[in-house]
């Protein structure tokens, strides 16, 4: 199947905007052009990309699954442009790292702010996605560093160069509808049966926590999936259920007492960040300069 290239930058950006007429502004065309555009692509490829309510729009499943391709295809092209431009010294020098919103909110954003003191002159594009998707990225050259959750013993690519930079530390958490769950010590089997209300299971969190419960042969009665760990705390302070998060998510929330910690019995394992780059290509200066701030 051919598809005009155009079609999917069209997309691409619809996507990327969850809007049609911003897309259009940023590709100089009409909103009726973008929409015709995605009406086309569609057709082509025999399915809906978009649910359309009123001038909402949203990514349909196969929508989203073409998205993590698209994505990571325009990643590159803008990578190829970017050295292209370099090496003709068009544009200032660029250090692409991913993480995760909660890596980047409750670790980096003080690196971030050092890095940039010391090299302004340097540009950080900073992408946030899951850390499955950030190592993805990485693999394929896309970025030039990750910083991630580390999955179980390291399972990491031997094509990645794996640095340890912190210690996480998860912890069980409940709203103060359930302040009887922090009188005491108690078994996770106590709680199985409470309403739970987790990451979205391509996370990295996610799977450490299934992977827990499946090794004390407890299942636990997930009630409400997300992608944003903020709105998962927020909707676990309201007394939805209990939720399982690094605890640096929370430490206000549970010195203020708005939110209570379960002390579980059965202890979870160490958790760790890594700051990952692609041993297959050459550290650039920024990146190395990046690197060292974790020396």
């Amino acid at each position: 199947m051919k598809v005009n290239f155009e079609l999917y930058k069209v997309f691409y950006y619809s996507a990327l905007y969850s809007n049609f007429s911003k897309a259009g502004k940023k590709l100089f065309i009409s909103q009726s052009a973008v929409s015709q555009s995605i009406k086309q692509l569609e057709s082509q490829l025999n399915t809906t990309l978009f649910f359309r309510k009123n001038k909402k729009i949203s990514l349909t499943p196969q929508g989203e699954d073409l998205f993590s391709y698209v994505e990571k295809a325009f990643i590159l092209i803008e990578s190829g442009e970017r050295t292209i431009q370099e090496k003709s010294e068009l544009q200032k020098k660029e250090l692409r790292i991913a993480a995760s919103d909660t890596i980047c909110k409750y670790y980096l954003i003080p690196y971030f702010k050092e890095f940039n003191e010391k090299n302004p002159d340097i540009k950080l594009k900073i992408i946030n996605r899951t850390s499955p998707v950030c190592i993805s990225l990485l693999e394929e050259g896309a970025i030039d560093l990750a910083i991630v959750n580390l999955p179980e013993k390291y399972s990491i690519n031997s094509t990645l160069e794996v640095k340890i930079i912190r210690e996480i530390q998860d912890v069980f958490i409940a709203g103060k509808k359930y302040i009887e769950l922090s009188e005491k010590n108690i078994s996770l089997r106590d709680i199985k049966d409470y309403p739970f209300l987790l990451l979205e299971k391509n996370s990295t969190t996610r799977l450490f926590l299934d992977k827990f419960l499946e090794d004390q042969n407890i299942k636990i009665n997930t009630e409400i999936e997300l992608e944003s760990i903020d709105l998962l705390v927020e909707l676990t302070k309201i007394g939805l259920g209990v939720s399982f998060v690094i605890r640096e998510a929370v430490e206000e929330y549970i010195t203020k007492g708005s939110i209570i910690a379960i002390h579980i019995e059965e202890k979870t394992p160490s958790r760790y960040l890594g700051l990952l780059n692609n041993k297959g290509l050459p550290l650039s200066e920024s990146s190395k300069k990046f690197i060292k701030l974790f020396a």
